[in-house]
């Protein structure tokens, strides 16, 4: 009877979320690299297994842990299918190998025959061959048993003892009676590959024709999705596309008063055509929603849209479920405010009204009925501003349905806020990249993103821009200053995405604030998508390369190398498979030329510390000659801001 309590201690596993409590993230066949203290009483040796298997499978999966020193073990293997992989560790006393070991420290001792132990041995190795049944594996077993009843003397008994064939056979057919399993089983989420790699284009459909006095519907975006599609975007993002209230409608630039012909604020959905689960009349209606989903991925893109959970005044949910809503002391309806903002526009939804759980199921159809239309990438605006609970909840509702949606959180607040959020199920999540603009500040934030325990559940998605925040720097630095974001965000993180007009580096401002002047939230926007200093040909060829080469398709294996000059940063990226690398520099000064020494790593490309090479630069197809790890370069944000180089082989 096997012993109710653990007879190998398994401790300290790594990577673990809250103990277990959060799943880590991975996507098919990316390797899951797990470590553990494992030990037991005595001098026993161990051995330990990890196994693992997606969650639905009975057989379970098994490789072999190393040891890497003082009782530290480790082991990987490749996450499984789209959904839920589940792993653990297994380790038990190595009888065979703890036999090996006494015999040897004995002959090294001075013995010269040892036949007691000759005979332990023969019946381990008997007992193993029972294991394996009736089979040429327990035939040999049962013949290695017998040599090792008739060595001669303690020195052939080790030589017979540590056959390579014999250790091999003992290894597949090991006693696991004592085994102990670690608890409780770990849990990976595992996302379609287009969770971690993949760029975004923002923008608004009513906006698609970029004319000021009027607005364009869905049948008129094709063009915008072709120029889209021509810089190299995967996935076509649109803010909410409902109906838009009447009630309280804001006008341009935020104005309480909106004059005739000014569309609102897509934001505060609902009116008389509907709320979450219907179109906005302007844009057309569902069908032709359909046909332009159809219209996107047959040019090989994906459709994301924003579920934003605000409710005008006019929202259906107003009158059929005034409860689910927040109510002052004389009755009537709160409408939101973040002080001293006032959205009179929008009411919030109270999560934690009475009737809590017919609201959590109506906001859960809402996705699912956007799913059903073809829409698997959900954007949600503000989710901090809602219960965590909810969140881990209606993803987990949604994704039990649609494995292959993609949520990702657009919570630019709290630190902690951002990763519980990450942690109980949004699979992207927003960065504070935004704001991290100095090469100090850089090198920081993604140590802390890719080094610390984040690395395991956040998935960092870079937006320079949004149409809620136009940032200081780019307002400043103008043509130069969107040039280093473009090649910052597309390079440090396998997500990024910008916001329509970033292309025509779009940066006029209100006066002293993070917002854009005439910002389209309000408006129609009228823009020449030509317009003379776009940097169109950057975004493409940035994308191109980023699809060219996979070292440019993760986020967590960017390394920081040596700059002499505080104003260049210097990473490294090279794919898993070690078989494409890339040395990335940028300047983060948009005013002036900066030049200076850096420090290549040649050992990590493999070239010899003093040795010839070439480099390409991909953004321009020079090749540069350079000399072993210290080597200079210059960068000037009026010509270039950036180098992307490739080894040359």
């Amino acid at each position: 009877m096997a012993p109710l309590f653990p007879t190998v201690i398994i401790e300290n596993l790594s990577p673990q979320i809250e103990g277990g409590r959060y799943p880590i993230k991975r996507i098919p066949g990316e390797e899951v690299t797990v470590t553990a203290d494992i030990f037991k009483e005595g001098h026993d040796v161990v051995l330990a297994v990890l196994r693992w298997h997606s969650v639905g499978e009975k057989k379970w999966k098994e490789s072999a842990m190393s040891f890497v020193e003082n009782d530290r073990w480790k082991g990987s293997f490749p996450a499984g299918p789209v959904g839920f992989t589940e792993y653990t560790i297994e380790a038990w006393g190595d009888a065979f190998g703890s036999w090996i070991e006494e015999i040897e420290k004995k002959t090294k001792g001075g013995a010269t025959t040892l036949p007691s132990e000759a005979l332990e041995g023969a019946a381990l190795v008997r007992t193993a061959a029972k294991r394996a049944g009736k089979n040429a594996a327990a035939r040999k077993l049962t013949e290695f048993a017998g040599t090792l009843e008739e060595a001669p003397d303690a020195a052939s008994l080790v030589e017979l003892a540590t056959v390579p064939e014999l250790i091999a056979l003992m290894e597949q057919w090991p006693d696991r009676s004592l085994s102990t399993t670690y608890a409780p089983l770990q849990k990976i989420r595992v996302d379609r590959p287009g969770a971690a790699f993949s760029a975004w284009y923002e923008f608004f459909p009513r906006s698609a024709e970029g004319t000021a006095d009027s607005g364009s519907t869905f049948r008129q975006c094709l063009e915008r999705v072709e120029d889209a599609k021509a810089m190299g975007f995967d996935v076509i993002y649109f803010p909410p596309i409902h109906p838009i209230g009447i009630t309280a409608r804001k006008g341009s630039n935020n104005s309480l008063i909106c004059k005739p012909g000014e569309p609102g604020v897509p934001y505060a959905i609902g009116g008389p055509a509907g709320g979450h689960c219907a179109i906005e009349p302007a844009l057309g209606t569902l069908e032709d929603f359909q046909w332009l989903v159809g219209e996107i991925k047959a040019r090989g893109m994906e459709i994301a849209l924003d579920f934003a959970l605000n409710c005008s005044p006019d929202h259906p949910y107003v009158k059929e479920h005034p409860e689910w809503f927040f109510h002052r002391p004389d009755g009537s309806i709160k409408y939101a405010e973040n002080p001293p903002k006032k959205y009179e526009d929008v009411y919030p939804l109270d999560y934690h009204n009475s009737e809590w759980k017919a609201l959590w199921e109506e906001l859960r159809d809402v996705l699912l009925f956007w799913a059903k239309q073809g829409v698997l990438i959900f954007r949600v605006d503000n989710p901090h501003t809602k219960p965590v609970a909810f969140w881990e909840w209606v993803i987990a509702e949604v994704q039990s349905q649609y494995p292959d949606a993609i949520f990702l959180s657009e919570a630019f607040t709290r630190p902690k806020m951002m990763r519980v959020l990450a942690k109980v199920g949004f699979t992207q999540s927003y960065s504070y990249f935004t704001w991290r603009n100095s090469r100090a500040e850089l090198e920081e934030y993604f140590t802390e993103l890719t080094r610390s325990e984040m690395r395991e559940y956040y998935r960092p998605h870079l937006f320079p821009n949004t149409p809620d925040i136009l940032p200081f720097y780019l307002q400043e630095g103008g043509r130069p200053a969107f040039m280093i974001r473009a090649v910052l965000a597309a390079t440090m993180s396998g997500l990024y995405g910008i916001y329509s007009g970033f292309e025509l580096c779009e940066n006029a401002a209100l006066p002293g604030r993070e917002e854009y002047l005439d910002s389209e939230k309000y408006q129609y926007k009228g823009r020449d998508w030509n317009a003379p200093g776009n940097i169109k040909p950057l975004i493409a060829l940035l994308n191109y390369i980023r699809h060219e080469n996979r070292a440019l398709h993760e986020t967590n294996n960017i390394v920081f190398c040596g700059s002499e000059n505080p104003s260049i940063l210097f990473f490294r990226k090279t794919s898993a498979d070690k078989s494409n690398s890339l040395l990335v520099i940028v300047t983060t000064d948009f005013r002036n030329a900066q030049s200076g020494w850096i420090n290549v790593p040649t050992g990590d490309l493999g070239l010899l510390a003093d040795s010839p090479y070439q480099v390409e630069d991909l953004l321009t197809g020079e090749i540069f000659s350079w000399n072993g790890s210290r080597n200079f370069v210059s960068l000037d944000p009026s010509r270039r801001v950036a180098h992307i180089l490739r080894l040359k082989q």
